[in-house]
């Protein structure tokens, strides 16, 4: 009795001193997050280097993070970097009346045939008057949050080098120390080894999957889509990338949301060719990235549903904004795969009772 009272109270502390460690390091949650994934994505990189320097293990780390910061960190910091003038620039231009997008809608509803017009009159969106009402509401909320995002950047530059060092300085020791860290998870967690090996699996399959398939993917059309919107002469065309590279991610969206309704518009103001090239581009060039890059990069076996991971990532964004991009479908394949554990263990549980 007095073991069993020991033991709980014992259980109890370790939960609650968690709880409190966990407290502790929330904020920085997402440059903790990104070091993990960053270091699941790059261990076999890790490990081979560590198996041609086996006595300097961390010199192969550094090596592996100097690679990683040279082709992964400095590229994205500069695009954010670029990205925050960009946006700051659009925002002017809404300000100015430079960009009017109201006016814009309305060559374009000019061109459209009837049956669409009729479309958009049944949802009160043919009418210029209720147009500019929705539009002007939308861009006061849009432009507000692209200039306080842009403003942001420039106030929170100690915050960002500081989460950035984190990092960095975190992901020096995953990359160093995998082997020991694997080893402890393990021991620590609390199920058969089995149960472990699978979850581990699961959670290192689904990472890799998200970054090196999913992000790869979106990253590449949403360069590719930037570099025609570039070429067209289409202004802001970084921040049109940067959004189809956003909706890239997810699932029965894609960039097309964004690179169509712009060849309607050149289609509507008379550039013909314009047009029909953004189509052709985008249909041919864009579209076909992930049809045929995708299932090399992830691979059939680590693809969930459709439906999956669009509800686990736009509910990850929901709840963990833009780190929820890994976090939501990484929750959904843990989800699955604990589940199908748990069935399994039922399974071989009735089964020796089910035996004469």
């Amino acid at each position: 009795m007095r073991r069993s009272i020991e033991d709980k109270s014992f259980l109890l502390l370790v939960v609650v001193i968690s709880l409190a460690f966990g407290w502790i390091l929330w904020p920085f949650y997402g440059a903790i997050l990104w070091g993990v994934v960053i270091a699941v994505v790059f261990a076999p990189l890790s490990r081979r280097l560590a198996a041609l320097m086996p006595q300097r293990p961390t010199l192969a780390a550094l090596i592996t993070l100097l690679i990683i910061v040279f082709i992964v960190i400095l590229p994205l910091t500069l695009v954010v970097a670029s990205l925050a003038q960009e946006a700051a620039s659009v925002y002017e231009k809404i300000q100015s009346k430079d960009l009017d997008l109201v006016r814009s809608f309305q060559e374009v509803l000019n061109v459209l045939p009837s049956w669409a017009t009729s479309l958009l009159e049944r949802y009160g969106l043919a009418s210029l008057g209720a147009v500019q009402d929705k539009l002007s509401a939308g861009l006061l909320k849009g432009s507000q949050f692209i200039a306080t995002q842009a403003l942001n950047v420039g106030q929170s530059t100690f915050d960002f080098v500081l989460e950035l060092f984190i990092m960095i300085y975190l992901l020096f020791f995953l990359l160093r120390d995998e082997a020991a860290l694997s080893r402890r998870i393990r021991t620590a967690i609390p199920l058969r080894p089995e149960q472990q090996k699978a979850l581990l699996n699961k959670f290192t399959v689904v990472v890799r999957a998200m970054i090196k398939g999913n992000m790869l993917v979106a990253l590449l059309q949403g360069a590719l889509g930037g570099l025609m919107f570039w070429f067209l002469g289409i202004s802001a065309s970084l921040l049109w990338a940067v959004l189809m590279a956003f909706l890239s991610l997810l699932p029965a969206v894609g960039a097309g949301l964004i690179w169509g309704p712009v060849a309607i518009y050149l289609l509507a103001i008379g550039s013909i060719w314009k047009g029909v090239l953004l189509i052709a581009y985008g249909a041919l060039v864009i579209g076909l990235v992930d049809n045929i890059l995708r299932p090399i990069l992830v691979g059939k076996d680590t693809k969930m549903p459709d439906y999956i991971v669009l509800i686990s990532t736009l509910g990850g964004i929901e709840v963990f904004g833009i780190n929820g991009f890994v976090i939501g479908p990484v929750i959904a394949a843990l989800f699955i795969a604990v589940w199908d554990i748990f069935s399994a263990s039922r399974q071989q549980d009735a089964q020796p009772a089910l035996e004469p």
